[in-house]
C-alpha cells in the first residue's frame, strides 16, 4: 500500500484491501503512518465494519483521537463501540476542546464521566463552557486556544513572549487584546507584529475595526460572514465582550461541507450521518419512512387519474401523452425551487422581494411553457394526427409549466415559515403539486373538449 502523491492513478481503498486480503497488515500501518487523519477517516469510511475495525487496530494509538474527529457519527459510533474505556480516554486527551465537545455527544455517560475526571482543571473549565452553547452556533465551533495580549505592552515584549513558546495554536493569523479583566479590545495581526517596530505599543498597532462575532450566532450565518468577507479567523465574544475563543477558517470549510452534504442527504429523506456500511435493518428502516411518505404523494397523483377513467378509456392516446405534462412540471418546477431554496440559504431573499422573484418565475415558467408547449404540440399531431389532442396538451403544458414556477417559489417559502427544512420535503410536496396539476389539466381539458 501506497500513500501520498503516488495515489493519483490508483484508489487508496483498492490498494488497502489489496494488502489486507494479502495479509500484509504491516503495509497498511506505515502507510496510515504517513496519511492525514481526515485521509484516514475517509478511508475507514469507505470500508465495511468488520474490516473497518481490523484496521482501527492497525493504526497507532498518537493518531486515534483527531481521526476520531473527521469520522461521521455512526462511523465513529461503530469504532468506539469496539474501544476499551482507558482508550477512549487516551484518545480524547488529544482532542481539541471543540472537537472533544462533538465527540462526547456520541459516549455514554460512563465515558464522558471518566473523560471529564482524566482532564486537567483548565482543560475541564473550557470544555464545559463550549459545552453551554447550543449546537451550530459560534460557540460550539470555536476554539478556547487562544493566545491573548495586553494593549499597554510593546511589540517587542510579545514577540519575546511569543518566542517562549514552543508552539503556537494552529492557524494562528493574529493575538488578541483584552483588558485585565479578559474585555475583547481588537486584534493583533502577526504579520504587523513582525513587521512593526518592536517599540511600538500594541495599542496602537492593533485592529480595533476587526469582525467579532457573539457566541450565539448561528453556523449558517457565521459562514455567511466569512464567505462574503474574506475573513481568516473571527474572535468570539459574549454579552459582556469578554473574549470567549476564535474561530478560523478551517472550521468555516467544515461548517459548509456539512451544509452541503445535509442539503444532499436531505433531498433523498436521509441522515447526512448514516454510514456508508450501516446495518441493513436501520437503513431499511430509516428509509422506509420516506418511501411510505412518497408512496402517499403517488396514490394522491393516482387518485387525479382515476376520476378521468372514463375519458382514458376511450381516448387511449391520453394515457400515452399524460406523464410528458406531468415531467416537464416537475422539472421546471425543481429548477425553481432549487433557485429559491438557495436564495433562502444565502440570506437573499426577504419579504420585499418575492414579489419580484414570483413575477420573474412566473413569466419564465410561461414563456417556456409557451415555447415548449409548441414543440409538443407539434410532435403529438405528427404521432397521433388529432388536431384537439395536440391542442389540449399544449394548453396544459403552460399551465403546468406556470403552476410548477409559482410553486416552486411558494412551497420552500411556507416551509421555512413553518420551521421546516425545505431542502427536506420541498421537492416531494412540488412534485405532487406538479403531478396533480398536470394530470388534473390534460384529463380535466380532454374530458371537456373531447368527449
Amino acid at each position: 500500500m501506497e500513500s501520498g502523491n503516488e495515489l493519483h492513478n490508483e484508489s487508496i481503498v483498492d490498494l488497502a484491501l489489496a494488502d489486507y486480503e494479502a495479509g500484509r497488515h504491516e503495509a497498511i500501518h506505515d502507510a496510515m503512518v504517513e496519511m492525514h487523519p481526515a485521509e484516514i477517516a475517509n478511508l475507514l469510511e469507505a470500508l465495511p465494519p468488520a474490516i473497518r475495525k481490523d484496521f482501527w487496530s492497525l493504526l497507532p494509538a498518537e493518531f486515534e483521537g483527531e481521526t476520531l474527529t473527521f469520522l461521521h457519527d455512526e462511523a465513529r459510533n461503530s469504532i468506539l463501540d469496539q474501544m476499551a474505556s482507558k482508550d477512549i480516554v487516551a484518545a480524547a486527551e488529544d482532542m481539541a476542546v471543540e472537537d472533544l465537545v462533538e465527540v462526547m455527544e456520541s459516549m455514554p455517560d460512563d465515558i464522558t464521566d471518566t473523560i471529564m475526571d482524566a482532564l486537567d482543571k483548565d482543560h475541564r473549565r473550557r470544555l464545559e463552557t463550549v459545552q453551554n452553547y447550543e449546537e451550530d452556533t459560534a460557540g460550539r465551533l470555536m476554539s478556547t486556544d487562544v493566545i491573548s495580549v495586553r494593549e499597554n505592552v510593546s511589540l517587542g515584549v510579545v514577540l519575546r513572549w511569543l518566542r517562549r513558546h514552543p508552539t503556537l495554536p494552529r492557524h494562528t493569523d493574529a493575538l488578541m487584546v483584552i483588558t485585565d479583566d479578559s474585555r475583547y479590545l481588537g486584534k493583533l495581526e502577526m504579520a504587523d507584529l513582525v513587521t512593526g517596530d518592536p517599540e511600538d505599543w500594541v495599542l496602537d498597532t492593533m485592529q480595533t475595526n476587526a469582525e467579532v462575532v457573539t457566541t450565539k450566532l448561528p453556523a449558517a450565518d457565521l459562514a455567511r460572514l466569512f464567505e462574503r468577507r474574506d475573513l481568516i479567523s473571527v474572535a468570539v465574544i459574549d454579552d459582556n465582550e469578554h473574549l470567549m475563543g476564535r474561530i478560523t477558517i478551517d472550521d468555516i470549510v467544515d461548517v459548509i461541507r456539512d451544509e452541503a452534504d445535509r442539503v444532499v442527504m436531505n433531498s433523498a429523506g436521509l441522515d447526512q450521518e448514516e454510514d456508508l456500511f450501516a446495518p441493513v435493518l436501520p437503513s431499511a428502516k430509516r428509509r422506509g419512512v420516506w418511501l411510505g411518505i412518497n408512496m402517499i404523494t403517488v396514490f394522491m397523483a393516482a387518485w387525479v387519474i382515476g376520476l378521468f377513467e372514463e375519458v382514458l378509456d376511450k381516448i387511449v392516446a391520453l394515457a400515452v401523452l399524460m406523464p410528458i405534462v406531468a415531467s416537464m412540471g416537475g422539472i421546471a418546477g425543481s429548477q425553481t425551487l432549487t433557485l429559491t431554496i438557495r436564495g433562502l440559504a444565502l440570506d437573499q431573499i426577504h419579504h420585499g422581494n418575492i414579489r419580484w422573484l414570483a413575477s420573474k418565475e412566473l413569466y419564465v415558467g410561461a414563456l417556456n411553457g409557451l415555447v415548449w408547449a409548441l414543440i409538443v404540440s407539434m410532435v403529438s399531431f405528427l404521432w397521433f394526427w388529432d388536431q384537439g389532442i395536440a391542442s389540449i396538451i399544449g394548453v396544459a403544458m403552460v399551465m403546468n409549466l406556470v403552476a410548477a414556477a409559482l410553486s416552486g417559489v411558494a412551497i420552500p417559502i411556507m416551509l421555512v415559515k413553518l420551521g421546516i427544512d425545505p431542502a427536506l420535503s420541498g421537492a416531494v410536496i412540488l412534485t405532487t403539486v406538479t403531478d396533480i396539476i398536470g394530470f388534473l389539466s390534460f384529463l380535466g381539458l380532454a374530458s371537456l373538449f373531447l368527449l
